[in-house]
């Protein structure tokens, strides 16, 4: 596998850093977050090293949200306090992502526990959003880089 040197969730992977796992295949391995958001809070990691999503292959992609859904389901029937779950994915330094090897987050939730994500959540006007889907259905028709 594709590993890089000084990244944390690699040395993971290669079994040359602790981790307490949850799931691991040839594709994907699985582990608690050392600081989670909440008990539970697990991250879904390539065994490859990908930075982020323009990095990563779909079918590894795939595997990997494969992998966070059967974690969420878990966390449901888990005997952790969980009355709900986020999938939480953070793809670059403005999206809030602090290790630089593509992870997904899958965390329980339940009432009260403080998490928050603060947005400027004000309605968009027709024509905006008509103008950005026309952006992203240009980008959509061009080959990956």
């Amino acid at each position: 596998m594709d590993q890089h040197p000084g990244c944390v969730f690699c040395a993971i992977v290669a079994g040359e850093a602790e981790a307490s796992v949850v799931h691991a295949d040839d594709t994907a391995v699985a582990f608690m977050d050392l600081n989670p958001v909440n008990p539970g809070h697990v991250l879904v990691v390539p065994r490859a090293h990908a930075q982020g999503l323009a990095d990563l292959d779909e079918d590894t992609s795939a595997h990997i949200w494969r992998v966070g859904h059967r974690v969420g389901r878990a966390l449901r029937r888990s005997d952790l306090r969980c009355e709900g779950v986020n999938v939480f994915l953070a793809d670059g330094e403005a999206a809030f992502q602090e290790v630089f090897h593509f992870h997904l987050h899958v965390f329980p939730r339940f009432r009260g526990d403080g998490f928050r994500i603060g947005a400027d959540w004000a309605e968009r006007p027709r024509e905006l959003l008509d103008e950005e889907a026309y952006a992203v259905r240009q980008a959509l028709s061009r080959p990956p880089s």
